[in-house]
């Protein structure tokens, strides 16, 4: 199996894509790259097994409704008390709910953060997926899964925050010493010293990580109630089971 996960930005300079190909007893770190471009984006979604990718696949479903009506001018004017309860009910997920109830974590909002221009450039490469002839099932049981790095960090016991930008590099090489100890049939190889010097690196990383756990059925999916806004606004895949299970013989590669 092969698993790519994608650390998506805005820009190209950001964005980090890793690919682990997986066997029955371990796991190679094959290919790392930071400042990827839409074409190697393209080839992690089209040529992976399962392909996580760290981003929000979608808007929520009030938020978007909200828009279309204030466009046209027929927004009906909300009762009761515009404050912030009624902001969080358009600004967050189904997901993003249940993976704070879950992890505590909350999630940037889509519809009011800056992680909007990146789900922006993640809309056009799903389009262009759809457009080769590989349309993306935003509930994650297509080839494309949502995921959320610091949650499966979380999710995993491992070191989930504080671990990002340049000033944090101590913590940045803790959690890859935490992820060596943790899962020492990872061979990260030559791009061991790329991930110690990048959290992007990193996080790509944990999202092919989390994209084999998806695509062995140890992550979490929607269930009935919740499938209908996973399909529009996208799912994060939460490990359910250890790290160390992803290899074991019930998910031979």
């Amino acid at each position: 199996m092969l698993t790519a996960g994608i650390d998506l930005a805005a820009e190209d300079t950001n964005t980090a894509v890793a690919w682990i190909r997986w066997t029955t007893t371990g796991a190679v770190l094959e290919e790392l790259t930071i400042g990827a471009g839409d074409d190697q984006l393209m080839r992690a979604a089209s040529t992976a097994d399962k392909a996580g990718i760290d981003c929000p696949l979608g808007w929520p479903e009030p938020f978007v409704e909200f828009i279309i009506a204030h466009h046209r001018g027929d927004l009906a004017a909300p009762t009761g008390l515009v404050g912030r309860d009624w902001r969080r009910s358009l600004a967050w997920r189904r997901t993003d709910v249940v993976t704070h109830e879950l992890t505590g974590r909350l999630s940037l909002s889509v519809a009011a953060d800056r992680i909007a221009h990146t789900a922006m450039r993640c809309a056009a490469l799903l389009a262009r997926l759809a457009e080769v002839g590989q349309p993306v099932d935003r509930s994650g049981s297509g080839t494309v899964v949502e995921v959320y790095p610091a949650a499966s960090l979380k999710q995993w016991l491992l070191p989930y925050r504080g671990y990002k930008g340049r000033q944090n590099s101590d913590a940045l090489n803790e959690l890859v010493d935490g992820l060596i100890g943790s899962a020492p049939w990872l061979q990260l190889g030559a791009f061991e010293p790329v991930c110690r010097g990048s959290d992007h690196a990193v996080d790509a990383v944990v999202a092919a990580l989390t994209a084999r756990a998806a695509a062995i059925g140890q992550a979490t999916r929607p269930g009935p109630a919740d499938l209908a806004a996973a399909t529009t606004e996208g799912w994060i895949a939460l490990p359910t089971t250890p790290l160390t299970s992803l290899t074991t013989s019930r998910a031979k590669g």
